[in-house]
């Protein structure tokens, strides 16, 4: 499986929010009204003299690859299409809803997961380690979703319009601070004015309780267990009053024992018939333990462990894991007979297509990935799993043009995913085209903020462009593009 940690390579994510939110306190610019047939607050109205939806997209497309560049985000397709089907469930049943979400992942144990401007939400790998069953993880999403649609950063900017820029910045450059690393960000907001720091703990707690009565009706609706949100706060609950330190969460998300009351008796209100668990959600834990927990040996044990106590919820979910395991530890052959197994009764299941794909070209069968991917691309068209495996494939057994192929119709529908564009570079450069593949090269650095990097391979790409009039005058154009981000990152 293709999978990418991104790492540092431009500004300090710390200082990004703290001009940010020095910008923002500036802005006064009007927003539409849009009422609320639950009686929820007109979020049109509310805040829009603090920062317009508008500039919250931008600000947020800002952070987030401030975030690639800084946070240990992770590019995972199989978990970012299932926590990205998990959160368009929810986001269908919200109201408010301004633009689209983006569910992202880090390579964190804490649990903890945490929401910015433009519906950006990041989930920790901790909280899949954490959760039970699919509900609670999706309760904490259905938090977070409701933190965005009730634009939480944006009124707390026009609550503190009164206090001065330095205030202002302080606080918001220790909000995003304590989404990476929630003790320091906490130490950050509390080394600022005591009295602002107190305002800014209360309208927390107060945005704390709004969350928590939406996410609930939003968990509802979307089918998902209602009762999970009292399960989970109140296993977060039990399990700091053995530390000496609160759980990362519980740093950013106060948790008074009133709100798992608050919690259980709202769910307790809702009548219906809610779906607790899936596979899915089992399977996306086996491979969350497997690849970002323990060494290999350790979970071999762990999910022998597990088959032999017969202690799991799905049986598959355990043999998965210890596919995982062994194909980690090098012991292909092993692997290899339980995905067969698993691919028997679920042959279209992505998480074994995955797995099968590794094990293939980890033994050279690169026709036998192939045949089998170029079967699943016409079944699930630019399905990011699909077409990732395919792609990346393609470049193991040369077939460059092929790779090439899926890569750009992938990126027509998604022209923002960095993993794709990160294998249609190399596709790029290992089929001797370095026009592309620095143009590609540009974007990933684009992607990441780094916008001077990304400069600089526009014009290496220049210089290859030859007699290619148009092709120059493109790269020309996106040039002034990056340069006029660069500057108005400056500007922030």
């Amino acid at each position: 499986m293709i999978r990418v940690f991104f790492k540092t390579i431009s500004l300090a994510l710390t200082s990004a929010l703290a001009a940010v939110a020095l910008y923002s306190s500036a802005q006064s610019i009007s927003g539409v009204g849009q009422s609320s047939k639950n009686k929820l607050p007109e979020i049109g109205v509310v805040a829009a003299d603090a920062i317009s939806i508008d500039k919250e997209m931008e600000i947020g497309d800002i952070l987030m690859r401030q975030m690639r560049a800084q946070a240990p985000v992770i590019s995972d397709p199989l978990l970012d299409e299932y926590l990205q089907d998990i959160g368009n469930r929810l986001v269908a049943q919200a109201q408010n809803v301004k633009f689209p979400f983006t569910f992202f992942l880090l390579n964190n144990k804490d649990i903890n997961a945490f929401a910015f401007f433009g519906g950006h939400i990041g989930i920790h790998t901790g909280l899949i380690f954490h959760a039970d069953n699919e509900s609670e993880l999706a309760s904490v999403l259905a938090h977070e979703v409701s933190h965005v649609t009730q634009r939480h950063i944006a009124r707390s900017i026009q609550a503190r319009q009164k206090s001065t820029p330095l205030q202002i910045a302080s606080m918001f450059g220790g909000l995003l601070l304590a989404m990476a690393s929630p003790e320091a960000g906490i130490a950050a907001i509390q080394a600022s004015n005591a009295a602002a720091a107190q305002a800014s703990i209360n309208y927390t707690r107060s945005n704390e309780k709004e969350a928590d009565r939406i996410g609930i009706q939003i968990l509802a609706q979307a089918g998902y267990d209602p009762r999970a949100a009292a399960s989970f706060f109140g296993k977060l609950a039990s399990q700091t009053r053995n530390r000496s330190k609160p759980l990362a969460f519980l740093l950013t998300h106060p948790l008074p024992e009133s709100r798992i009351a608050d919690a259980r008796t709202r769910a307790n209100t809702m009548g219906g018939n809610f779906n607790s668990d899936s596979m899915n959600f089992h399977l996306a834990k086996a491979r969350v333990i497997a690849r970002y927990f323990s060494a290999p040996n350790t979970n071999i044990a762990l999910f022998k462990e597990q088959l032999d106590k017969q202690s799991y919820v799905y049986e598959e979910a355990a043999k998965y894991g210890l596919a995982l395991s062994y194909l980690a530890n090098d012991n292909i052959e092993a692997a290899d007979a339980i995905i067969t197994q698993l691919r028997q009764t679920y042959p279209d299941n992505l998480f074994f297509v995955d797995t099968a794909t590794d094990i293939a070209l980890a033994q050279h069968q690169h026709d036998k990935a192939l045949l089998m991917l170029s079967t699943m691309q016409k079944r699930y068209p630019n399905n990011q799993v699909v077409a990732l495996n395919y792609a990346n494939a393609a470049i193991e057994a040369k077939h460059y043009d092929t790779a090439i192929e899926v890569l750009k119709d992938f990126l027509l529908l998604k022209p923002n995913h960095y993993l794709a564009i990160q294998l249609l570079t190399e596709a790029y450069r290992k089929n001797q085209q370095p026009l592309e593949m620095h143009q590609h090269k540009a974007e990933m650095f684009a992607l990441a903020g780094a916008y001077k990097r990304a400069i600089d391979e526009l014009h290496t790409a220049y210089n290859f462009a030859n007699e290619r009039h148009l092709e120059k005058q493109r790269i020309k154009a996106r040039i002034d593009q990056f340069r006029s981000a660069q500057d108005r990152l400056k500007a922030l």
